[in-house]
């Protein structure tokens, strides 16, 4: 069995070798043939240097190097794309994951058929700055999602292999990895993990991250609810549309037959542009649903296979 640690780093250079050294310990016997891949987020402070000096005399650790700061979701692209293992298993750079979660993790996925283990870190040695806004945004997040989970934007996470094409890697959405993969019918669970306090460098995230995370979940509820069928939100703005401008033209269409004169007014203009502005709202579905038949049926995970 072979598991692969993919762990981006910004600035985190003095944690590297700590970190290099917890994962030796934790997983060498029990996985001889792990993998960690360090993705050197456009860091300045030397961690690609760290990162070629030890994978020069250990053939387990591998780095990239990403040109500029590309923010954390990039990066787990990117590390994502070179692992080779079974499991994979994402944790931050900066010690505040203790690597021998790892192997709790991996037996959740293995033998009691998980497909994402997300870490919950019941104890947080954070200040309360943090922890208050974190339990309000989970709270929301689970709400809207559909699926309980304490803390979404905990770094350590396993996957199995074949969860990882249905991630929507891009801007911020790493945040939302086991929504995603909830919502792709995948099982997902979550584990309390041991939180340690940074012991170098300082944190790379502010209030802001969650005020990103609320535009970022209303984004990809948006994308799942209407993606595959955008006929459904296109066509209820054009009946809505179409029903206001109803009312008015049966309004005047009744004068006309009564009266026998119809004379234009800005009600009768507002009623026949409601009607256009509905058939170019029914007719963009239509045309995003034609986009969208082309490749529909590859989007569906397939559970299991036989014979």
């Amino acid at each position: 069995m072979k598991v692969s640690l993919v762990i981006p780093a910004y600035n985190e250079s003095e944690s590297l070798p700590q970190l290099f050294a917890e994962i030796h310990a934790a997983l060498d016997e029990k996985f001889p043939e792990w993998e960690a891949i360090v993705i050197d987020d456009g860091s300045k402070d030397g961690t690609y240097a760290v990162v070629k000096e030890f994978a020069a005399k250990d053939s387990h650790i591998k780095g990239i190097r990403l040109r500029r700061n590309s923010g954390k979701a990039f990066a787990l692209a990117a590390g994502f794309a070179e692992a080779k293992g079974e499991y994979v298993i994402t944790m931050d750079a900066d010690l505040q994951d203790d690597p021998m979660e790892v192997i709790e993790m991996v037996r959740l996925l293995t033998e009691d058929g998980w497909d994402l283990v997300s870490g919950w870190k019941q104890v947080r040695n954070d200040p309360l700055e943090k922890r208050l806004p974190s339990l309000l945004y989970n709270a929301v997040v689970s709400k809207v999602s559909g699926i309980r989970l304490h803390d979404f934007n905990c770094g350590l996470k396993g996957y199995r292999r074949e969860v990882l094409p249905h991630l929507k890697m891009y801007g911020q959405m790493h945040r939302f990895l086991p929504v995603m993969a909830h919502w792709a019918g995948f099982k997902v669970t979550e584990k309390v993990v041991h939180h340690r306090a940074r012991s170098f460098g300082v944190s790379k995230y502010g209030f802001s991250r969650y005020f990103h995370g609320f535009f970022d979940l209303l984004s990809l509820t948006f994308l799942n609810r209407y993606l595959r069928q955008p006929l459904h939100l296109f066509g209820l703005w054009g009946l809505l549309c179409m029903l206001v401008g109803a009312l008015p033209i049966a309004w005047f269409l009744g004068e006309w037959i009564v009266t026998g004169g119809l004379h234009l007014r800005p009600m009768l203009l507002f009623a026949v542009g409601a009607e256009i502005m509905g058939l170019q709202f029914i007719s963009m579905g239509l045309v995003a649903e034609l986009i969208q038949s082309r490749d529909r049926q590859l989007e569906v995970p397939i559970a299991e296979k036989v014979g």
